[in-house]
């Protein structure tokens, strides 16, 4: 059984049809890639996992999506916080809260009730360590998450999501405000994450594409035009409108 499905997923904005009978199956322990150009879908579609659509009015949401066989929108609403620690959230910008490199980590901990100092403690290291930050921040625990770079501050993020241990890793657009050596880190923090979560990442850069995801999904105008492995979806795709993408006539 896959990890995440979506059959036949349409979302309306009010009037606007936003996806048009997207089906699609994720495995776990694996990294997809959503591209395509500005306002095809992608974004509304990595929403759907966390039921962020949710907050947006006029929404409707026609078939199913599918987390572990469950299909997350017959959930009662007191059930989607439980999803959403489920499915960690990591967005464009770095959005480190206003308080201590520790205390970001641990937010996440705190509103979920658990109060055991040296059980938050082992989280906070634990989950800094997975993201690739605790050796440059171990000593710096009590300073201001905006004394951090921009690179650093979004591993924190990466780090706050990791610690309430979701199975989920959903990313948008996670490096587009990185510099190169940034963007680096941030790749190779995805290679190393898929061996304990399901990622999926919207990216606009093809390069970051090919570098990272196992597939990759090619949306347009709201539809699903293709979806395969990164090395097929790249090297030899099906759909003409993939090639014309991919090779840069348009898009």
């Amino acid at each position: 059984m896959s990890k995440i499905a979506t059959q036949n997923i349409h979302l309306y904005y009010r009037d606007f049809h936003a996806l048009k009978g997207i089906t699609m199956a994720i495995e776990s322990h694996s990294v997809t890639a959503l591209i395509g150009p500005s306002g095809c879908g992608k974004s509304t579609y990595l929403r759907l996992f966390n039921r962020m659509n949710d907050l947006i009015e006029g929404v409707r949401i026609e078939g199913e999506v599918l987390i572990d066989g469950i299909d997350i929108y017959k959930i009662k609403k007191q059930e989607i916080d439980p999803l959403r620690r489920n499915v960690g959230m990591v967005f464009q910008k770095p959005n480190p809260f206003p308080k201590s490199i520790f205390e970001n980590v641990a937010y996440g901990l705190r509103v979920n009730g658990i109060t055991n100092r040296q059980f938050i403690e082992e989280k906070v290291e634990q989950s800094l360590q997975q993201a690739a930050l605790w050796n440059e921040v171990k000593d710096k625990l009590k300073k201001s998450a905006f004394d951090l770079s921009g690179g650093q501050q979004q591993r924190l993020c990466i780090a706050r999501a990791l610690a309430i241990e979701p199975s989920i890793i959903l990313m948008d657009e996670p490096a587009s405000a990185l510099d190169p050596i940034s963007t680096g880190k941030i790749e190779d923090l995805i290679f190393e994450l898929k061996n304990d979560y399901t990622i999926i990442i919207v990216t606009h850069n093809m390069q970051q594409a090919g570098r990272v995801s196992d597939n990759t999904a090619f949306f347009y105008m709201g539809d699903l035009i293709e979806f395969g492995t990164t090395k097929k979806i790249f090297t030899s795709p099906a759909k003409q409108e993939t090639e014309n993408y991919i090779s840069g006539r348009f898009g």
